[in-house]
């Protein structure tokens, strides 16, 4: 895919996607969506790749949906993306934002600047918002005649409780990353020179862990922060844990741990693929 409104980028270990219509604050489009999905697939597809960032070019993060290009187009008949009437954030019909992001690498929300509307809601499922202090969010949607989405009414009730997400969502009103920071939204609030240090710093804890695991663990969140049936959340567990069981990785872990070495899971998990390879290999000389 072309990208036209992102770059994308590899910086060491992360997958850098950036959103890129500085001359209108990275407002949002559907067309945007599809371009970030595509460079989150193609940073998952890439084993060098340990955690993806989302930013913004210039000095904005994103200045929610671009209002001509979305909502005008709606209302004068046509749907701006593939189906963002039904719920996709105008990502074609066998995509799903939210199924994305949480079943991706480690996700990290480097918020730059303004942040409003979808600026916000698009990066609620991230394992990880980090904020220059004097960033705004807004989630603006009863200012502009509608509602939330994205399942943001979820998401930002399990980040911040009801009563922080309400005052947000009803008054509309904007607030500093420093604020946001404090209601529990954004994970983190630093001063924009030290945005970048931060995010690799909290990088560099996800590249040392092993990758299927952390994947892993993000289904199981997702799954289980909002279910009432603790045995069903046990079940989940378990037969994930199962699975971890007969993995290269988990047998790395404690052969390390009882060889009083660091463990190296890029190394167990290339030779699993190697071995996993020349045995299917093996399998079709034979057939």
């Amino acid at each position: 895919m072309d990208y036209t409104q992102i770059t994308y980028h590899r910086d060491g270990a992360l997958g850098v996607v950036t959103m890129n219509r500085p001359d209108k604050l990275n407002a949002w489009t559907p067309r945007m969506a599809e371009e970030m999905a595509h460079a989150f697939e193609s940073a998952n597809n890439d084993t060098d790749v340990s955690c993806i960032v989302l930013t913004g070019e210039g000095r904005g993060f994103c200045a929610g949906a671009d209002m001509e290009e979305t909502f005008q187009s709606r209302i004068d008949g046509v749907d701006p993306g593939k189906d963002t009437a039904g719920g996709s954030g105008g990502l074609p019909a066998n995509l799903d934002w939210i199924g994305l992001v949480r079943s991706s690498k480690p996700m990290i929300a480097a918020v730059n600047g303004p942040a409003v509307g979808i600026g916000v809601t698009q990066i609620l499922p991230f394992d990880v918002i980090i904020a220059a202090d004097h960033a705004k969010f807004g989630l603006v949607f009863v200012k502009v005649g509608i509602v939330p989405e994205l399942a943001s009414s979820h998401f930002a009730t399990a980040r911040m409780g009801f009563g922080k997400t309400s005052e947000m969502m009803l008054s509309g009103k904007l607030y500093t990353g420093a604020e946001v920071a404090e209601f529990g939204l954004a994970n983190y609030a630093v001063p924009a020179e030290q945005l970048w240090d931060k995010v690799r710093e909290v990088a560099d804890m996800f590249d040392a862990n092993p990758q299927p695991m952390m994947r892993m663990t993000k289904e199981l969140l997702s799954q289980n922060m909002a279910e009432h049936d603790m045995a069903l959340v046990q079940r989940r567990e378990t037969d994930a844990l199962k699975e971890c069981w007969t993995m290269a990785e988990h047998h790395e872990a404690v052969d390390a741990f009882l060889n009083k070495r660091d463990p190296d899971f890029k190394a167990a998990a290339s030779r699993a693929r190697t071995a996993a390879e020349k045995s299917a290999a093996k399998k079709s000389a034979a057939e």
